[in-house]
């Protein structure tokens, strides 16, 4: 991977980032980061803006254009969005319920044996990040009290999402049943409602253990 890909991807993963913090990650001089930045602008993948931070002159915080995160493609983005589009003009909005609910079945299928065969709370949620990043969601778990952050920093399915927002409610019911009944699951970022990534809350249930 080239140091402006690296750019890119920490840029796509952690969001917006000064030079200087670019440079510690990947060993670089600011002078050097700053470069692979204003490539970056130049081709119209980064952007920056100013923002003051206490004392001194305010910092330049640097974040992805439209461009630059089209540079991580949806999964058969064209595709998917050409079977939504029939799939509800042949069959109109219970027929599309009807495969969404398929779909959620058969991921479910795939994560419960995985998931379930982990007592522990904390490696289950863990295991439930790894099976995201192995489909593509660039998926993450860190602690944070009373439970767990689970972010999806690239969304494969975005295109058909943003056509079909029961996706995401069906991935939101996923994420819950693939857990248990002991873990309660909430939405707290969500890049079709303007963020730049989706984002779960999960905690354990206070009544409940998982089983």
């Amino acid at each position: 991977m080239s140091q402006a890909d690296r750019v890119l991807h920490l840029l796509k993963t952690r969001g917006e980032q000064t030079a200087q913090a670019l440079a510690e990650t990947l060993a670089l001089t600011t002078m050097g980061a700053r470069k692979h930045l204003q490539a970056l602008q130049e081709a119209g993948l980064a952007t920056a803006s100013e923002r003051a931070c206490g004392v001194g002159r305010p910092a330049q915080y640097w974040r992805l254009t439209h461009a630059g995160h089209a540079r991580f493609p949806d999964r058969h983005a064209d595709l998917g969005l050409q079977l939504l589009h029939q799939t509800r003009e042949l069959f109109g909005e219970a027929g599309l319920a009807q495969v969404i609910a398929g779909r959620e079945r058969q991921l479910l299928a795939a994560y419960l044996p995985i998931l379930r065969a982990e007592p522990d709370p904390a490696r289950r949620v863990a295991r439930l990040a790894e099976l995201r990043g192995a489909e593509g969601y660039m998926a993450k778990v860190e602690a944070r009290e009373p439970g767990w952050r689970l972010s999806e920093d690239h969304c494969p399915i975005c295109a058909a999402a943003s056509q079909c927002r029961s996706l995401c409610d069906s991935e939101l019911r996923l994420f819950g049943d693939a857990l248990g009944p002991a873990f309660g699951v909430e939405r707290v970022e969500h890049v079709l409602d303007g963020g730049r990534r989706c984002v779960y809350a999960i905690r354990l249930l206070a009544e409940k253990s998982a089983p």
